[in-house]
């Protein structure tokens, strides 16, 4: 029998990790364990503290929903709490809850089942018939003013046929199957992490500040609760869903209304089969009291009702034999192991590959070549071996590892210190050089619209592509000797080569290629730079202070502007007429010589904004507070930047006295 310091101990240990884990999850959007292990974790905690409740701390994660509102955007106070659900793992389950339902109210009433989508819970506000406010849950009393993102989802209504006073409504945007793939290949592409899984692709796009970018995402939405309605009554749930669909909501296929228990249990398997044939990602099943009145009668936890309950379907996990691992090389040079198994039937689909990600993964899960491993699919779409059955071993399995030279070129391979990655050392590499010059040419990068993968492994087969530089120097003889090219392919090739010479300085540095540079740390290189000379001679510190950067990334611009090969590569694509400089604006200089860190949330510019006009007045905006900062522009809900400013005694300002150094 466990002691209370046993326990005690255990539920700080859970706290901690769900608390760690709600934030991977719900605030940045990347997680690094599967839902099943954190809904685990989190039954365990909620079983503890009913065990022991005089230990549960009162900000026990158990005790709020979902995760913090982002301070990127204007927050929201919900007029009605948006809650969660308890989960169930198990028709047993299901069946206590519905008795013990059942008991509360002194007869059996009629339940709605639900396919649970796995997506992101949004509040759709509607006045006068029109939309106002789309808003995240957030943690279901505070949430985040998503409304111009909302508007681009194409299925929801901007204005309904009847024009009640007041409407507001639950759903869950979710992403496509077929649109998450699509955005996974776009990412590999452009050489940045792929999305875990929907979800978490659903929920990135929804918090973009540019809602161009939240449109291309082709995201969707299921409505799934009135949370509350003036001008009309109801007296069921299904009721109210049939008059949301009549107004024009995209409703979910699939609902039942039942009250015998082998009826319910029988909906949720039948929603369980047709599982992986959906277009878009289902995690278990949803059972609610349909009666509003009952639902009443029936209440709430502190933040579940007590009228609902999640039934959570496990992932579908295979056992399969382990047939190799190789290796895949990528653009930066990083080796890359892979699973080779026998092919095995998951999520409708038939696998055979998967990702091991680096040594260290396979060492914690002392994954050998000939093992019997258990995969599953990663939000039902990505496939991933999640363990190994020891008890299958034959003593005939051998360990994996890493390569001490590239398999693509044949060079020494190298592991960075307090880095997973072994990168390979040749900057020629051939695997390298096929995804750099892909990376180089896509949309983000230089935008050559044409110059897709086939052609570019066709140009480096022939010897016509060495480095990213021979682009410019190909001939239209050349590219329309190519299979399946010709002469008006071959010119049009030729003129979006051509064209994109004039993309500017920080598509040129995106393009390159450098570690930890994304596009957003491109173009501020490019503003701090001006030219690509300037980043020759930049010094790890100078770098360092730039908005958003830190010592990696300095590192990792400096390290690669003192290769002799980045030279040659630049000075290639200078001769062949490319664009590297970019236009400083500077309209003053009362701020020369001064570094300002911003922290909060400012009245009313944007973070963006002011760093603008900081950069514009000769100042720098830096993303860490030092002895050497002048000031901290500090506005709502400043954390620990500001704390740190204090400890310092760096000057603390606000946007009014930011304004008056401006002369505005």
């Amino acid at each position: 029998m466990e002691s209370r310091d046993t326990a005690k101990a255990r539920m700080k240990y859970l706290a901690d990790q769900i608390e760690y884990n709600s934030k991977l999850y719900y605030v940045d959007d990347a997680p690094v364990i599967s839902d099943y292990e954190y809904d685990m974790m989190f039954r365990e905690l909620t079983e503890l503290e009913e065990k022991y409740p005089e230990l549960a701390p009162e900000n026990s994660p158990t005790k709020r929903v979902g995760g913090e509102a982002l301070s990127k955007f204007e927050k929201v106070t919900h007029t009605v709490r948006m809650g969660s659900l308890a989960d169930v793992f198990s028709y047993d389950e299901v069946r206590d809850y519905l008795t013990k339902t059942e008991e509360m109210l002194g007869r059996r009433p009629f339940y709605s089942v639900e396919p649970k989508i796995d997506g992101l819970s949004v509040s759709l506000m509607y006045v006068d018939g029109k939309l106002t406010v789309g808003s995240t849950r957030g943690d279901g009393i505070t949430g985040e003013d998503v409304t111009s993102n909302i508007k681009t989802i194409k299925t929801i209504p901007l204005s309904l046929p009847d024009k009640l006073p007041l409407l507001e409504v639950r759903g869950e945007v979710y992403m496509p199957k077929k649109s998450f793939l699509r955005l996974n290949e776009k990412c590999e592409e452009d050489g940045k992490t792929p999305f875990a899984n929907p979800r978490n692709a659903a929920a990135g796009s929804l918090r973009q500040l540019d809602p161009k970018i939240t449109a291309s995402r082709n995201l969707d939405i299921f409505v799934f609760n009135i949370q509350q309605i003036e001008g009309r009554h109801f007296d069921s749930h299904t009721e109210g869903l049939e008059y949301l669909r009549s107004q024009g909501f995209h409703i979910i296929d699939g609902i039942s209304r039942e009250s015998d228990h082998d009826k319910i249990i029988e909906k949720i398997a039948a929603i369980g089969e047709k599982r992986s044939s959906l277009s878009y990602d289902i995690d278990g099943a949803v059972i609610k009291a349909d009666s509003l009145s009952e639902r009443v009668a029936i209440g709430e936890n502190t933040s579940t009702p007590k009228w609902a309950v999640a039934f959570k379907f496990p992932p579908e996990r295979k056992p399969t034999k382990l047939l190799d691992i190789t290796i895949q090389v990528g653009r930066t040079g990083v080796l890359t192991p892979n699973a080779r198994f026998e092919p095995v039937r998951l999520a409708g689909t038939t696998v055979s590959k998967a990702t091991l990600h680096n040594i260290d993964f396979i060492r914690e899960r002392d994954i050998m070549i000939g093992d019997t491993v258990f995969v599953q699919k990663a939000g039902d779409i990505i496939p991933e071996v999640v363990s190994v059955d020891k008890s299958k071993r034959t003593g005939e399995e051998k360990i994996f590892d890493m390569p001490a030279v590239c398999p693509s070129c044949g060079e020494p391979v190298t592991r960075d210190e307090g880095e997973a990655a072994y990168r390979c050392t040749n900057p020629s590499c051939p695997a390298q050089l096929r995804r750099s010059v892909e990376h180089f040419a896509s949309r983000h990068a230089m935008n050559i619209d044409g110059m897709g993968p086939a052609i570019i492994g066709a140009l480096i087969e022939k010897g016509f592509i060495h480095r990213v530089s021979d682009i410019y120097y190909l001939q239209k003889e050349q590219i329309a000797d190519l299979d399946g090219m010709g002469e008006k392919s071959a010119q049009n090739l030729c003129d979006a080569i051509e064209n994109s010479k004039s993309a500017g300085l920080a598509r040129v540095i995106f393009s390159l290629g450098i570690r930890n540079i994304g596009e957003k740390a491109a173009k501020t290189l490019a503003a701090f730079a001006g030219n690509i000379e300037t980043l020759y001679n930049a010094k790890t510190e100078d770098i360092s202070l730039l908005t958003d950067f830190g010592g990696i990334m300095a590192e990792s611009v400096v390290n690669f502007f003192s290769h002799p090969q980045t030279k040659e590569i630049t000075d290639a694509l200078g001769k062949a007429g490319v664009v590297m400089t970019e236009e400083k604006t500077v309209t003053g200089d009362r701020f020369a010589g001064m570094t300002f860190v911003l922290t909060g949330t400012l009245p009313t510019m944007k973070r963006d904004e002011a760093e603008r006009l900081i950069e514009e007045n000769g100042g720098k905006a830096s993303s860490s507070v030092s002895k050497k900062t002048s000031y901290v522009l500090a506005g709502e809900d400043a954390g620990s930047k500001l704390t740190k400013a204090q400890s310092l005694g760096v000057k603390i300002i606000d946007e009014e006295e930011f304004l008056k150094m401006l002369g505005d």
